[in-house]
């Protein structure tokens, strides 16, 4: 629900406030060139330079301004994407001016655009109203990139934070149908009848869920056909109560978040096909509810899934896995270059790496290598987990051709990655995400709630691999 168009502007000599940002190896020096009454004032308010550290400088003689701002970094040769956040949720609103450094601020443009971002759809009144911190450059040609990619976060983040009431099957759709329109791509929506002959595993389901969170397949394409395939799948659980082997209390309070896979594979595509990538981009969506009901799918049913192999329902609770087996069928059919999911997939991930790490799971070396770097160049770090073959047998049925949730608990992440494996098409390259999409604790540029973890790392990684056009 925030605009991050305005945050950051070409500097065109317009009124703005000096921001001065300095270090602690600096600031002797910089203290150096100003006289006793600035220094008295950075003594009076503590300031030492530290990473984070914000204060402020009154009118002084000779200045053209009221005041000013100075800001510490932890090393002002370097900046980051975090290191001008919390100045960002500090600072009074206002533009501003970095001062001495060239176009060394570009890395934090991202953190000064997230620290500002706020969701208050459901708010009558905001309990302040906060002016804009607008930050200066003289860098336009990295305004189109960090401002799509920070809109990119800011969606991730909206469609999360959004109830499940209002965030179900049908509002995905209208959000696919909105990226379609702006980029000029094709939809199709796959539902009722045709989505339980076509995707039956989709449609069992959801197919508990009421009328107006019925169940669908959504399928966005566009690009030209001549340019290597691109496939993003993202699972779209837009509440989980477990089904029939029902969540506690305490495990549904954030299921709102279980869409947050459909959330980074919609953000995605949207960079796709604003940046202009030369693919042909393929974007899948199994959304659904797992609600409870009198049709409701049970364990022990044996489900018959879109590539024809027969899956034994062993938990309901484990039905992200199962909606995404016919998606990744699906997008294997057109033999992509690569295929990306990204899903809320298993509390083991978190239980391994935390809220903060995704765990990321690829067939090829060089893929997992690449969006390893990727992560790291933008601050969006993941973890790769292993594909290892020893647990396959884990998933075998002796009544169908494999269960979708092995009873001994080893490997919960790494486990579930094999089931989506089986319905990848052979020799493909693939990569997984099984990400949190929320995040439970306050940081400076990153506020509690729904989150994009992955998504800048998938960005980096397919932008470097097929060039903009």
């Amino acid at each position: 629900m925030t605009d991050t168009n305005a945050l950051i502007q070409p500097d065109r000599d317009q009124q703005a406030i000096p921001l001065h940002i300095v270090d602690k190896a600096c600031l002797p020096q910089w203290l150096d060139g100003h006289d006793k009454g600035v220094r008295a004032m950075l003594a009076a308010q503590k300031f030492e330079g530290g990473a984070g550290e914000v204060a402020f400088l009154p009118y002084h003689e000779g200045w053209d301004e009221e005041w000013q701002a100075v800001v510490g970094v932890a090393d002002r040769t370097q900046l980051s994407t975090w290191c001008l956040a919390r100045a960002a949720q500090t600072l009074p609103g206002g533009t501003y001016r970095p001062v001495g450094l060239g176009e060394g601020c570009v890395p934090a443009f991202y953190g000064w655009m997230s620290a500002q971002y706020r969701f208050d759809r459901y708010r009558t009144a905001p309990a302040r109203e906060e002016a804009p911190r607008v930050l200066l450059t003289h860098h336009v040609d990295a305004l189109p990139l960090a401002l799509a990619e920070a809109a990119a976060v800011a969606m991730v983040r909206d469609l999360v934070n959004t109830p499940a009431e209002d965030m179900g099957p049908a509002a995905l759709e209208a959000e696919a149908r909105a990226l379609a329109k702006a980029h000029q791509a094709t939809l199709h929506v796959h539902s009722g009848e045709a989505l339980e002959r076509e995707f039956p595993m989709v449609h069992a389901v959801g197919r508990a869920a009421a009328r107006s969170h019925a169940p669908r397949l959504i399928e966005l394409e566009w690009g030209d056909p001549a340019h290597p395939r691109l496939a993003v799948v993202g699972k779209g659980v837009c509440f989980d109560s477990g089904g029939l082997d029902i969540k506690p209390a305490s495990g549904m309070a954030l299921m709102k978040k279980d869409m947050g896979g459909a959330a980074h594979a919609l953000a995605l595509a949207g960079l796709i096909m604003g940046q202009g990538l030369p693919v042909r981009l393929h974007l899948l969506i199994p959304a659904v509810e797992n609600a409870v009901s009198g049709n409701a799918f049970r364990p022990g049913d044996i489900l018959r899934s879109r590539q024809g192999l027969s899956v034994e329902v062993t938990n309901t609770d484990a039905e992200g896995r199962l909606v995404l087996g016919d998606a990744l069928s699906r997008a294997s059919e057109e033999n992509p270059a690569l295929v990306i999911d990204f899903a809320t997939l298993t509390g083991a991930a978190r239980v391994a790496l935390g809220p903060d790490l995704p765990a990321m799971f690829a067939r090829e070396d060089a893929t997992a290598q690449a969006v390893l770097d990727a992560g790291l160049a933008c601050a969006d770090p993941c973890w790769r987990l292993p594909l290892h073959d020893g647990y396959r047998e884990w998933l075998k049925s002796d009544v169908a051709d494999l269960q979708n949730s092995p009873s001994n608990g080893f490997a919960g992440s790494s486990v579930a990655a094999l089931f989506l494996d089986r319905f990848v098409g052979a020799g493909i390259d693939w990569l997984h995400f099984d990400t949190f999409a929320w995040r439970p604790v306050a940081m400076p540029g990153r506020p509690k709630g729904g989150e994009a973890l992955g998504l800048r790392a998938a960005w980096g990684l397919v932008s470097a691999r097929f060039g903009a056009s």
